[in-house]
């Protein structure tokens, strides 16, 4: 548990997440961050600048959005004197940044927080490769025509082959896998089959769908427009014709051909924002502020980068067993799907005797978690997954499923890039 002082949950706020189409969306990362805060902070009865500080996960902001928090936070109007700064743990970087947030709240540092994630993928830089630098700067360094001619006969065809940005980012450095990679051995591990990857995918483009249809996002997503006026108001990742014959259809993507990982069954290229204001017990009463939620406990987890996708399992167990909870004790469950296989290799880990004797060790396995009680809305195959984002994301979702339904706990958890796994319990008040 949080040790020290409680933190509470005051509200909270997300951009619609906007599938990526093939070149630069309409959005920056720091304008995501902005166009999700300022309804935010608006609707709130104390002014940005009694922020005690603003923090901002982003696992790739553009050259323009060094410290991107901090730029956030002024363009937000917070003020000059509100420190604002700026984390990145991959995936979970917007869990980080309430993490972060949470610790200072309970320690007495700060009382009134914002914190959150952004990320815009569609906007990941394609870079020179190493070797055009170096001619770049041989070229520019050329006085004379003679060494500008000689410069030209170095110059190689091969130099103008692009670097994507964003498959180097989804590439784990110290391994060589990409993350797609680690779930086809996740797969392979626990015997898991294509339907059931596709079916997974299907339910949550199906949950998403209803959610939309029902209004169950009025009040979390807020409406934005880009320059040109034009209004995004809803997730735009659903696909609402998703079966199991279309999905199948699809050809393996990292594991040719063979595999069982496909575009279809893995989460969407997205750019977003989410942010969450986090309340000591003063700045509530200093504010007339109502706590909607507290952050109960989290758990940071490592684990083989080569199977990062079991990294919920690590993280979510020692909450567990910290408040004496089986998986069906916590009334709802957030589990970020990166992939398919990955949320589902997660589900038969805590189900197999073996991985959880062996892995975590457990006397037995911890058991079924109730598929209605996981992800009822849908999550990254059908909604999206901007790395920077979903951390906070999906804390901010699972407590408004715990007050839609009056449940009393949620956990919150996502898969790490590079072998980690993290995991936030949410409660109620009354919980």
């Amino acid at each position: 548990m949080h040790k020290g002082r409680p933190v509470y949950i005051i509200d909270g706020a997300r951009t619609p997440f906007l599938k990526a189409t093939g070149k630069p969306g309409p959005f920056r990362a720091v304008d995501l961050a902005v166009a999700a805060g300022l309804p935010l902070l608006n609707r709130q009865p104390f002014a940005a600048t009694d922020l005690d500080e603003v923090i901002l996960g982003c696992v790739a902001p553009t050259a323009e959005e060094a410290n991107i928090g901090r730029v956030a936070s002024l363009r937000m109007g917070c003020g000059e004197s509100t420190p604002a700064w700026t984390v990145a743990r991959n995936c979970a970087s917007g869990m980080q940044a309430l993490d972060s947030a949470a610790t200072h709240i309970a320690l007495g540092r700060s009382d009134l927080v914002l914190a959150g994630g952004t990320e815009s993928m569609s906007h990941a830089p394609v870079l020179f490769s190493t070797e055009f630098v170096a001619w770049l700067g041989s070229w520019t360094r050329s006085r004379s025509m003679a060494d500008k001619a000689r410069s030209l006969k170095m110059l190689k065809p091969s130099h103008f082959k692009p670097v994507i940005g964003l498959l180097q980012g989804l590439t784990d450095p110290v391994c060589g896998f990409s993350m797609g990679q680690t779930t086809e051995k996740i797969a392979h591990r626990f015997g898991l089959d294509r339907e059931s990857m596709d079916r997974f995918s299907v339910r949550s483009h199906e949950r998403l769908g209803a959610a939309i249809d029902n209004g169950f996002f009025n009040g979390e997503v807020e409406t934005i427009f880009d320059i040109r006026g034009h209004r995004y108001f809803e997730d735009t990742g659903l696909r609402r014709d998703s079966s199991i014959e279309k999905l199948a259809k699809l050809r393996p993507v990292f594991d040719r051909p063979t595999g069982l990982v496909t575009a279809g069954n893995s989460a969407q290229i997205t750019d977003g924002c989410a942010w969450l204001l986090l309340a000591s017990e003063k700045a509530m009463g200093k504010f007339g502020l109502q706590g909607r939620g507290l952050i109960a406990d989290s758990q940071w987890a490592g684990v083989d980068p080569t199977q990062m996708g079991l990294g919920p399992v690590h993280a979510s167990t020692p909450i567990l067993q910290r408040a004496a909870l089986g998986l069906d004790d916590v009334d709802y469950w957030e589990i970020n799907e990166a992939f398919a296989g990955q949320v589902l290799g997660c589900l038969a880990a805590w189900g197999s005797r073996e991985y959880c004797r062996d892995e975590l060790g457990l006397e037995d396995a911890l058991g079924e978690l109730d598929p209605d009680r996981l992800n009822l809305h849908g999550g990254g195959i059908s909604i999206g997954h901007p790395v920077g984002a979903s951390g906070a994301r999906i804390v901010l979702h699972a407590l408004r499923v715990l007050e839609h339904h009056q449940w009393n706990r949620a956990m919150a958890t996502l898969c790490i890039g590079g072998g980690q796994g993290g995991a936030m319990l949410v409660q109620r008040p009354s919980g």
